[in-house]
């Protein structure tokens, strides 16, 4: 039987039951506000938690099916002209179109408002150059389309609202955007899940999504920096996610969704808190260890370097911290002879050494601290 396509209801939606989520929204906002209370004490949070971010791009789109690691991003991005395959590049492109455009919505909305206008000049940021380039970047769609395991209508699991209903569902999902609502938390609950059903776009409405979630935080308040990652949890538990969003669908559950998106706020700013503050411990360690191992005026453009960029080239190296070839050949020399940094691989001819920041990779990478 062909599914039916989703008809959004107004928002805020009937029957969300405020009294059960209680419990749930105080925890949520507690782990949320300890969180920005780590955010507020890293001294330079763009920088420091660059990687985190890079991780973000690539868990969300490793939910859309990429198979590229944090890893495999930060070497392209010291060796562009290695050579590798056809997939890999065009999973490592998504990714990076991923963070530069979550970049983007942070220059933006120091100026502008979050709306569905930037939203599309998001969309355009993350199709460039991409698999999805050729489903009309930055547009609103004007086709059916639909999410199933082949290409048949007819299967669907998920059919989204009609072309023609899409523009209303947007705007009265950016009218509930400005509002003020009971709790922000479970607004946003319903902003996210209304957004992707709604799938105004052809393709990527999974990922700008997600990409919300973080704006949506920082544009109501909740949080001093744009800077949440909730990615992780949502691709650990990714079956029970989609689950959720259907059940708004099918049975206007939105008390499941809510309950289960206030978990993953709470687990996953605990999370957050924990990566964050392990990386401005690591950060604060190098700021005793390197000028004491370099004697260099050039140690603190050494640190920043590689935080910023843990897997690198010597010629990036030298870009980065503008600090003269021979000063800075020495300096690596010296992280390395600390194992503060590792050679990832040899340089040869024109090609420059690799060097990764192993404990900040770890840091960034791991599930659990």
């Amino acid at each position: 039987m062909t599914v039916a396509p989703y008809v959004p209801e107004p928002l805020p939606p009937d029957g969300i039951d405020w009294e059960s989520h209680i419990p749930r929204i105080a925890s949520a906002n507690r782990a949320l506000a300890r969180y920005d209370g780590i955010l507020q004490a890293i001294p330079n949070p763009e920088l420091l938690l660059s990687p985190l971010l890079t991780q973000e791009a690539v868990l969300s789109s490793r939910i859309e099916g990429t198979q590229a690691s944090l890893e495999d991003v930060l070497r392209f991005e010291a060796n562009p002209r290695e050579r590798i395959s056809g997939a890999a590049l065009a999973d490592i492109q998504e990714i990076i179109n991923y963070r530069e455009a979550l970049r983007a919505a942070v220059d933006a909305l120091r100026t502008r408002r979050l709306d569905t206008a930037l939203i599309c000049d998001l969309h355009r940021i993350l199709l460039t150059n991409s698999r999805g380039m050729d489903r009309e970047p930055g547009c609103i769609r004007d086709i059916q389309n639909f999410i199933g395991r082949d290409a048949y209508v007819e299967h669907a699991i998920f059919v989204p609202p009609a072309p023609g209903s899409v523009p209303g569902a947007l705007e009265d999902w950016g009218a509930y955007l400005q509002r003020e609502e009971k709790d922000v938390l479970v607004q946003l609950s319903v902003l996210k899940a209304q957004f992707e059903l709604i799938h105004p776009f052809c393709d990527g409405n999974g990922r700008i999504g997600r990409m919300l979630v973080p704006l949506i935080m920082y544009e109501k308040g909740l949080i001093r920096s744009p800077m949440f990652y909730i990615s992780a949890y949502l691709e650990r538990h990714r079956p029970v996610y989609y689950e959720r969003l259907l059940a708004v669908s099918r049975e206007r559950d939105w008390n499941g969704w809510i309950a289960f998106f206030l978990h993953a706020i709470e687990e996953q700013a605990e999370e957050n808190g924990k990566k964050a503050k392990a990386i401005l411990d690591l950060y604060d360690e190098m700021k005793q260890t390197v000028p004491e191992v370099t004697r260099s005026q050039y140690a603190v453009a050494a640190i920043d370097a590689i935080f910023g960029t843990p897997i690198f080239s010597s010629s990036e190296f030298y870009e980065q911290t503008a600090i003269p070839k021979k000063t800075a050949n020495r300096i690596l020399q010296q992280l390395r002879e600390q194992e503060i940094i590792a050679v990832l691989a040899e340089g040869g001819g024109r090609r420059a050494t690799t060097y990764v920041f192993s404990r900040l990779i770890a840091i960034t990478e791991g599930d659990r601290l």
